[in-house]
């Protein structure tokens, strides 16, 4: 279930993070308002699995601390339940697509545009879904239905999320395409 959760929060990052073409370069912050897997709210269990990981960190000593927070592209665990900070590169504003590009395997199936609203179809390895992200100024609201399969079968998702511009300066954090890069390439090794 924990590969599900991963792959699931993936999914809703990449969708979030380059909904709209005049989305701005840097630092972002995701507020996840809900999570349900398989009909079971998730949100409150997501809270308290950040909030374990802060305390954990918290005791870690401050070598091992940035070690940790360096392995996850310079992200603290500070923060607000349900919420993490992700750094969108020039690139990543400038794409037209709903879905990060880190590589080929994982292309929109389909997109529709109407104002501020964009409505879109995936189908990647492992996730598959439908949703749409409501932009308005320096905020996306996404919501997507997903069906995410890993080796413990099929499970369904259905996300509500916002996503807020706090500035130009990604403070330290990876672009998360640069990040997903990475992930890719340990993955092949």
């Amino acid at each position: 279930m924990k590969k599900v959760i991963v792959a699931a929060c993936f999914a809703l990052l990449s969708v979030s993070a380059s909904a709209e073409p005049m989305t701005r370069p840097g630092l972002w912050e995701i507020r996840m308002d809900k999570q349900v897997i398989d009909g079971q709210d998730m949100t409150a269990r997501m809270a308290a699995m950040q909030a374990e990981m802060q305390k954990h960190m918290a005791s870690m000593p401050p070598e091992r601390r940035r070690q940790m927070e360096q392995a996850m592209g310079g992200q603290s665990m500070g923060g607000s339940p349900n919420t993490h900070r992700i750094c969108i590169s020039p690139e990543m504003a400038a794409q037209d697509k709903p879905v990060l590009q880190g590589d080929s395997r994982c292309e929109p199936t389909r997109t529709t545009r109407s104002g501020n609203k964009l409505s879109f179809e995936m189908n990647c390895p492992g996730v598959v879904g439908k949703g749409e992200s409501l932009i308005n100024g320096d905020t996306v609201t996404t919501r997507m239905d997903m069906t995410v399969t890993d080796a413990s079968g099929k499970h369904t998702m259905q996300t509500e999320s916002r996503m807020s511009f706090l500035g130009s300066d990604c403070k330290g954090i990876k672009p998360a395409d640069q990040l997903v890069r990475e992930m890719q390439g340990r993955t092949k090794k």
